[in-house]
């Protein structure tokens, strides 16, 4: 397996990610997180040869910019998802998450299962390969804090205020203005 590898910009900083040889989304790492192991060396984990960037990486490319413009409210990246059936289920709720709003643990485990599974929905989103795409950033605790996220809660900070500052200027503008923007998915 391959995996072309790119970096861009986020609201959180620098992001560097991966796509197969398909264009499915594999990993995505924040490069000014506190992470343990560098995005290369968890691909090679998962088995993937790294190879640059390549015209793979173009759609991610041009979404991530779209999204840091505040331009585009919902990714329609083809993501590979990879680990237990219960991490992939959390994972594909976190996806109905609209963008600029928060759900709690517990009300994802309501969702896939029952609300005594909120430490276990906080386990899958720690293990989430696909941060910003699969947005993790938007579950916090059930008081509305901001808890655990790979890498560090300021990044989860930055995330939560841009899409916050996105859907201010969206209520803001002047009745009769439209601002274009994009709902792929």
């Amino acid at each position: 397996m391959i995996a072309s590898l790119d970096q861009t910009d986020s609201p959180a900083g620098p992001i560097a990610f991966a796509v197969n040889e398909a264009g499915e989304l594999v990993r995505i790492s924040f490069l000014d997180g506190v992470n343990e192991f560098t995005i290369g060396e968890e691909l090679a984990r998962d088995g993937y040869k790294v190879s640059p960037a390549s015209e793979l990486t173009t759609p991610a490319r041009e979404q991530f910019d779209a999204y840091n413009r505040g331009e585009l409210l919902t990714f329609d990246l083809p993501v590979a998802l990879h680990g237990t059936e219960w991490q992939k289920r959390v994972w594909r709720e976190l996806m109905n998450i609209p963008f600029g709003q928060t759900r709690s643990y517990g009300e994802i485990a309501a969702v896939v299962c029952t609300t005594r599974a909120s430490r276990a929905v906080g386990r899958a989103n720690a293990t989430n390969p696909i941060p910003l795409v699969v947005p993790c950033h938007r579950v916090v605790g059930a008081d509305g804090s901001l808890t655990g996220f790979g890498g560090g809660l300021h990044l989860k900070q930055a995330l939560l205020e841009h899409e916050r500052r996105i859907v201010q200027q969206m209520e803001d503008a002047p009745e009769g203005t439209q601002r274009t923007l994009l709902h792929a998915g």
